[in-house]
């Protein structure tokens, strides 16, 4: 099955779902893999699952599709093939109360045709193995975001030390229990750290050494060494716009899994990494090391870039926004989010997300699939980009950015539903009369009406879009990216939780100014 189809949590080993004693499960047909892994559980009495499998699948049944003269044809053979075919890794059958056993012939098909069979006993609902195959994902899940934190955290630390370039090569190492290198522009060795780097190596090892620094030619810059020789095998992602200088590239050699990735500053610093086994978390954990190393490895005879690099590394210690923001310049700030226009198809690359932040004015780019949002002091004043749909925030001290990025990107969405080019938090630019009123009776009085609403966010998010809208029902479903009727039924319960008249003026102006004091 392509990748696609493979949900981006972690599998479930059949070993681990055969070990839980209140199941009670039996393997009773099918190879001992111990590494076969499950992406989810599904109950189908379909005669032919094909069509609603993705791939993955532990496939329940109870056998109630099985005609009666299954046992003498082709039957289970037909079905098991098909199982296969779309992708499912095992079969698991409900003994009881269609079947007192498993039938011969569907054991023998599953036999032929290397599909893993379980036997599930009468007391073992469907259910619960498909809810012990969450709670097993849920914990696989749980362990290896626990694992990513933990090698932040310590990457972030090695960042800090004297000997900082070292220090991440090692920890890296560390955490993906290989070998770590940092390659110059003219692909030299300049640090190493983990297996392999005492100097004594098999040829395996130096085999694997070599495949590494060749994969290392694959992303680094043109500008900054000369073409290479044809590349080993690889899979690669790169910018759209320079399709000969991907930004990372992947191998596989005897014994070891590699991974290349050229580091921001574009200087032709590469970081290479070879690990025996490729776990789950390993490209991130190798990503926020690849970060840490373009700050390192950049060009800081510039205050601006050494204060930035400061600044971030103090962040990911743990430093409070308003301590590092005098190191970035400024002492009030604009959140802005970024993106396409609605005719573009193409998600934002790297190139087009460092293009928008040059013309804002700021090299404070954070880049997403859906939106870029770039932080700049509240003196640079944005203006409309070509291609673009922006959302800016009010002025703002550091402390309070996490407030500025939500209005950003409400701006944002009702940009989108206006079709407008830029729209500012709070751009009416009047006065009007809640300047009239006292701050604290005013929210007082806006926490007391809106408080029916006080436990249903989307409720009031909604409600605080579609007054913005003037009631319309499309354009609130286009900037919350939900369907129209969906609109429709988060108002109806607003009015009803509300006990009010929303096609009331009255009532509608007076929820307006209520949302704009929470």
């Amino acid at each position: 099955m392509p990748d696609l189809t493979v949900p981006p949590t972690p599998p479930v080993y059949l070993s681990a779902l055969l070990a839980r004693e209140d199941l009670g499960l039996r393997q009773i047909a099918g190879p001992s893999d111990p590494d076969t892994a499950i992406h989810w559980a599904h109950v189908s009495e379909m005669p032919d699952p094909y069509p609603y499998l993705l791939g993955g699948e532990l496939l329940l049944t109870a056998g109630v599709h099985i005609p009666e003269a299954a046992g003498s044809g082709t039957y289970f053979a037909d079905y098991v093939s098909r199982i296969v075919e779309a992708g499912g890794v095992a079969l698991g059958f409900g003994v009881a109360p269609v079947h007192d056993t498993v039938p011969r012939a569907l054991v023998a098909a599953c036999d032929d045709y290397d599909l893993p069979l379980l036997e599930v006993p009468p007391p073992t609902p469907f259910t619960r193995v498909a809810r012990a195959v969450w709670q097993l994902m849920a914990q696989a899940r749980l362990a290896e975001l626990r694992r990513i934190t933990e090698a932040q955290q310590s990457l972030a630390a090695a960042a800090s030390r004297p000997d900082p370039v070292p220090s991440v090569l090692r920890q890296l190492a560390q955490r993906v229990s290989g070998h770590a290198v940092l390659y110059g522009p003219d692909g030299t060795e300049i640090a190493t750290a983990g297996r392999g780097a005492s100097g004594v190596e098999t040829r395996e090892a130096r085999e694997a050494r070599e495949a590494l620094a060749g994969l290392a030619r694959v992303v680094r810059p043109p500008a900054a060494a000369a073409p290479s020789p044809t590349s080993p095998s690889s899979s690669t992602s790169a910018s759209p716009t320079s399709p000969t200088s991907p930004t990372s590239a992947t191998d596989t050699v005897p014994g070891a899994h590699l991974a290349a990735y050229a580091l921001g500053t574009g200087q032709g610093f590469v970081l290479g990494v070879a690990a025996p086994d490729r776990a789950p978390g390993d490209h991130t954990i190798a990503s926020v090391a690849a970060v840490l190393l373009s700050l390192l490895t950049g060009e800081h005879q510039s205050r601006t870039g050494a204060d930035r690099s400061s600044a971030l590394v103090r962040l990911l210690l743990g430093a409070p926004p308003e301590e590092v923001a005098s190191l970035l310049g400024g002492e009030r700030w604009l959140v802005v989010h970024a993106a396409p226009d609605a005719g573009t198809t193409t998600a934002p690359d790297p190139v087009a997300a460092s293009a928008l932040g040059a013309a804002l004015g700021s090299a404070l780019i954070d880049q997403t699939p859906e939106v870029v949002r770039v932080l700049l002091p509240a003196d640079r004043e944005p203006a409309p980009q070509p291609g673009w749909t922006l959302g800016v925030s009010a002025a703002v001290t550091p402390e309070d950015w996490p407030a500025a990025d939500t209005q950003a990107a409400r701006a944002l969405a009702r940009a989108r539903a206006t079709r407008t080019p830029l729209v500012r938090h709070g751009s009416s630019g009047r006065a009007g009369l809640a300047e009239l009123l006292p701050h604290d009776e005013a929210e007082a009085h806006a926490r007391t009406l809106l408080a029916p609403l006080a436990a249903h966010p989307a409720l009031v998010e909604t409600l605080r879009t579609w007054l913005s809208l003037h009631g319309s029902w499309d354009r609130t479903a286009v900037a919350l990216a939900v369907h129209r009727n969906t609109v429709r039924q988060r108002i109806a319960r607003c009015a009803a939780l509300l006990e009010t008249d929303l096609d009331d003026p009255d009532v509608r102006m007076e929820l307006w100014f209520a949302l704009g004091r929470v």
